[in-house]
């Protein structure tokens, strides 16, 4: 398996990331279609975009650089027609996702589904379009198990959209994201890429959807938020959901620094905590033996424990739960990395848990590097930290 760069993203220009077998994407300069040069700014890209939740989708505002979506025919998930005519009047966010993808695009599945959630009314007024990378699996039936699959199916306003391999080619070169092939094992890697369209057509925002796509909360209320900001003035909102939570100074959220903690170990005797060691990730999963999705993960958590020994660390965190339950779940799990007990929830509430399962990532400096509710596959946690944290040396 092909091993990705560490990530070196700035707003617009990124470094390349590959992952044979699974989803691949390739980050590259966003630059409209016209060629014109856009200017990296740290400014947010619209009113209710604070400049901390831009940075987390990487959101650069056009400017004078906006210019018309380019056109398309494809054929979405129903097996209807999808042309940028059909989204007339509504803020589109759109987006190039390979249709056989399990790891990163599955993660903007997610905050699409959020993002819809925090639309609320305002969900009818903007759509969610992605566009097949995939020209080996291009059928209408392939982009709708995958839309079915990843929670996306009965979302009114997603679209995902697919034809012949050289239709979908030609998008890709319209809209200026690359496309990578290998025939030989039908791998692909594509652009991130994220195009806010207002309601006229015109593109008038680049993003980013990469390794903080896992912070489902912030990323996916900014999404939406950005999408509402290129509303006409009468039909803006804020919406629901919040970015503060993960990105204020609350000493929890994404760039906060957390208080060091240190609980009674779940197996043996000792304690377990996160002062997050020098050099290292530390990968926290809050769970419980009562909560079905948190056993369902306990096996992947340990592939990728076994795979990034040296790397990484990964503590589970057994949040209000019955430790003799929760000692019989691990064994059956075979779990082998740290397990703590958080008997009364104190470091759930510290770190604001709003549900099991919960993962958070700590940087090598304690920093809070990713906020994630739900459970993680192999495959996502994988891509996640193989993005952030540098290979082994050999």
């Amino acid at each position: 398996m092909t091993r990705r760069n560490p990530r070196t993203w700035p707003i617009v220009a990124a470094a390349t990331v590959v992952l044979v077998g699974f989803c691949a994407v390739l980050v590259a300069a966003a630059q409209p279609p016209s060629g014109s040069e856009v200017a990296p700014s740290s400014a947010p890209a619209a009113p209710g975009i604070s400049t901390a939740a831009a940075s987390l989708l990487q959101l650069d505002p056009l400017g004078n650089a906006a210019t018309k979506a380019p056109a398309y025919s494809l054929t979405d998930q129903h097996g209807n027609a999808m042309i940028p005519d059909t989204f007339r009047g509504r803020s589109v966010v759109l987006t190039f996702n390979d249709d056989e993808c399990q790891d990163l695009c599955t993660l903007l599945a997610q905050d699409v589904a959020l993002a819809d959630h925090d639309l609320g009314a305002a969900a009818s007024r903007v759509a969610f379009v992605s566009i097949n990378a995939n020209p080996y699996h291009p059928a209408v039936s392939d982009v709708a198990s995958w839309s079915a699959s990843h929670g996306l199916g009965d979302d009114a306003n997603w679209y995902f959209g697919t034809g012949s391999p050289a239709t979908l080619a030609a998008a890709a070169q319209a809209y200026g994201v690359p496309i990578q092939l290998d025939a030989a094992d039908q791998s692909v890697v594509h652009g991130t890429e994220i195009f806010f369209i207002d309601p006229s057509g015109v593109e008038r925002a680049l993003g980013q959807f990469g390794t903080d796509s896992a912070s489902t909360a912030p990323f996916a209320h900014t999404m939406a938020q950005e999408a509402v900001d290129l509303l006409p003035a009468a039909q803006r909102r804020t919406v629901a959901g919040s970015a503060a939570v993960d990105l204020s100074a609350d000493g929890t959220g994404v760039g906060a620094k957390p208080k060091p903690f240190s609980l009674p170990a779940l197996n043996g005797s000792g304690h377990v905590g996160a002062a997050a060691p020098a050099g290292r990730y530390t990968v926290l999963n809050f769970w419980a033996s009562t909560c079905t999705a948190c056993i369902g993960e306990l096996a992947d958590l340990q592939k990728i424990s076994n795979e990034f020994t040296g790397r990484a660390d990964l503590i589970g965190i057994d949040v209000s739960d019955d430790t003799t339950a929760a000692r019989a779940t691990t064994r059956q799990a075979g779990t082998g990395y740290p397990l703590a007990v958080d008997a009364n929830g104190s470091v759930a509430g510290q770190y604001r848990i709003s549900g099991l399962p919960y993962t958070v990532i700590l940087d090598p400096t304690g920093r809070v590097a990713i906020r994630h509710p739900g459970a993680f596959t192999a495959e996502q946690l994988e891509y996640v930290l193989d993005s952030l944290v540098p290979p082994a040396t050999k």
